[in-house]
């Protein structure tokens, strides 16, 4: 739930401000990025340094570090909704991306034991 947790929020997340995150993005429509190939996976392309990054992706590309680290912490609530809703998707259905981005973003497995029992209550099995 780790990656996921901060990757969703790559979705739905924002810049840095303040003490929370920009909701400037919290009406992405996160549904029709899951569901169109080509937008998932410029997503991913983004996240995992492969390809150019929309102004959204970018800035959820800079928040993921921090967000793993502090548990998401300046996440508002429709945020960690994006998150979960995301993680569970790509865990589910697109397990290689998944494991790419865990790869990149939890090579050791910190996050992973950090969120596992956040995983088991939201019934994700990552």
């Amino acid at each position: 739930m780790q990656l996921a947790l901060v990757l969703t929020v790559s979705f739905a997340v924002g810049c840095l401000c303040q003490d929370k995150y920009t909701t400037k993005y919290d009406n992405v429509d996160l549904d029709s990025i899951l569901k169109n190939e080509r937008l998932l996976k410029n997503y991913i392309n983004c996240l995992l340094d492969k390809g150019k990054c929309s102004n959204d992706a970018a800035e959820l590309k800079k928040d993921i570090p921090e967000a793993l680290e502090n548990e998401c912490e300046k996440c508002s609530e429709k945020h960690k909704e994006g998150v979960r809703k995301v993680i569970k998707y790509l865990a589910e259905n697109k397990k290689d991306y998944w494991n790419e981005l865990i790869a990149k973003y939890d090579p050791e497995g910190k996050y992973r034991n950090k969120y596992e029992d956040l995983s088991k209550k939201e019934e994700v099995a990552v």
